[in-house]
């Protein structure tokens, strides 16, 4: 006996629809953000993350190496929406997910000395967005449990 307010879940999609949209989102945010690091757009994510970092080219060798992983894991994810299944997809999440952890450190601590006039609104609106980027890329890494 089903309780009243249970959901059947018959939408036929494994985990249903905010699984679908979670998976569509994660994997068009690598898709662009890996385009965009490639064709070297200044409003790429990894772009911003390297050249805070590092300086000069071994940021863009970073950068286009950063995006290229990216984009392929955005492609691979996109694939899995239709049953394609790659046994090598949990190491690559988990390469980007570590790299977004280093940049999530680096500016929490940047934040903190005081780098950017930021108010504190900004921040906890900045923060959010890349946690929510990490906590995704968690949930689609195996490796996190996800």
């Amino acid at each position: 006996m089903a309780k009243s307010g249970s959901r059947s879940g018959k939408s036929g999609i494994k985990g249903g629809w905010g699984q679908l949209i979670w998976s569509i989102s994660v994997a068009l945010y690598l898709i662009a953000n890996g385009v965009l690091g490639v064709t070297k757009n200044p409003r790429s994510d990894f772009k911003i993350i390297f050249d805070f970092i590092f300086r000069g080219s071994f940021a863009e060798i970073v950068v286009m190496l950063v995006s290229i992983i990216a984009l392929f894991a955005g492609i691979l994810v996109m694939f899995e929406l239709f049953k394609v299944k790659f046994s090598f997809l949990d190491e690559i999440l988990f390469v980007v997910a570590i790299i977004w952890v280093v940049y999530v450190i680096i500016e929490v601590i940047f934040w903190v000395r005081g780098g950017v006039e930021y108010i504190f609104w900004d921040i906890i609106q900045k923060l959010a967005v890349h946690l929510m980027v990490l906590g995704s890329l968690f949930i689609a890494s195996k490796r996190f449990g996800g």
